[in-house]
C-alpha cells in the first residue's frame, strides 16, 4: 500500500469514527498532496508525499513558535496535535548517533575541513536522510562535526 493510499484509508476511517481533528488534518494533507500533484504534473511517489508532509510539519512548527511567543498556548497545542498526526506518516527518524555516522562519512567523502565547506557536505547528506531527519538538525550536526 502506497503512502497516498494509506492516507486516503485513514481519512475515510477518521470520517467514519467522527474524529474531527484527524479528519481536518488529513483533509488539509490531501489538499496539499493534490496541489503538489498539480504542480509536479505527475503522480506522486512516496518520496514526493514525504516532502509534502515535511513541508506541512515545518509550517506547523513555525506556527507553534509564533503562537508561544504571542502567549497563545491553546493554538500552539492545536498545532502540536496536528504535527503528531502528520508525523505518523513519516519514516522512522534517525537517532543522533545514526545521523553522526552519515555526516562523518559525507565529510570524509567530500574532504571538507571547515564550516565554509558545509554546502558540499549538506548536498551529500540530504539525499541519504530524506524524510528521516529535520534539515536544521542535519545542519547543526554538520556544523558541530566541522568545527
Amino acid at each position: 500500500m502506497s503512502l497516498t493510499e494509506k492516507i486516503d484509508a485513514d481519512y475515510i476511517d477518521a470520517m467514519k469514527t467522527k474524529n474531527e481533528s484527524r479528519v481536518s488534518v488529513l483533509r488539509m494533507l490531501k489538499s496539499a498532496l493534490q496541489n503538489s500533484k498539480i504542480q509536479l504534473q505527475k503522480e506522486l511517489t512516496d518520496d514526493d508525499v514525504i516532502k509534502a508532509i515535511q513541508k506541512e510539519i515545518k509550517q506547523r512548527k513555525d506556527s507553534v513558535s509564533t503562537y508561544e511567543v504571542a502567549g497563545r498556548t491553546e493554538l500552539a497545542d492545536k498545532e502540536k496535535a496536528e504535527i503528531k498526526i502528520l508525523e505518523k506518516y513519516m519514516p522512522e527518524q534517525l537517532s543522533n548517533e545514526e545521523l553522526a555516522v552519515i555526516v562523518k562519512s559525507a565529510i570524509e567523502e567530500t574532504g571538507a575541513t571547515s564550516v565554509a565547506e558545509m554546502g558540499k557536505v549538506m548536498g551529500k547528506v540530504m539525499p541519504q536522510v530524506a524524510g528521516r531527519a529535520d534539515g536544521s538538525q542535519i545542519s547543526a550536526k554538520v556544523k558541530e562535526l566541522l568545527s
